[in-house]
């Protein structure tokens, strides 16, 4: 006997994503969202240099707004490198999708990736809450 199993693309899965299906589905866009915004800054400021000695003269040249903008571009780069399987400093190495990166793509996303993102949150928040006693202790 044989039996014949059919998938169809797209189908919906069945119960409540899970939490890695929903950091798989948030990756690219997220990444995305944090390329546009590295953009961005990167184009408010001057050329960064490659070299160590010739970046930490341009870090000192850079007035306060600057500076800011410099912390941020390292951030975002990080946090889209940790997507990418790069381990952000700050960040677990086995986590998929750390706050930080939904947090610095917030405002950056459309609304179907701001709602997955928001559903990713509350799915987390509930995985690590603890779980109450089935009966109350005496």
């Amino acid at each position: 006997m044989t039996m014949t199993v059919t998938v169809t693309a797209g189908a919906a899965p069945h119960g409540p994503p899970s939490l890695a299906g929903l950091a798989g589905l948030l990756r690219d866009p997220v990444r995305a969202a944090l390329a546009a915004r590295t953009a961005i800054v990167r184009a408010r400021l001057p050329q960064r240099p490659v070299h160590a000695l010739d970046r930490f003269a341009w870090l000192r040249s850079l007035d306060p707004g600057q500076a800011r903008d410099a912390a941020l571009l390292d951030l975002l780069e990080a946090l889209a490198g940790h997507l990418t399987g790069r381990p952000a400093p700050g960040c677990a190495p086995d986590d998929p999708m750390p706050a930080a990166a939904l947090d610095a793509a917030d405002g950056f996303t459309d609304a179907p990736t701001a709602r997955l993102m928001a559903l990713y949150r509350a799915e987390r928040a509930a995985a690590i809450r603890p779980t109450p006693p089935a009966c109350p202790t005496p």
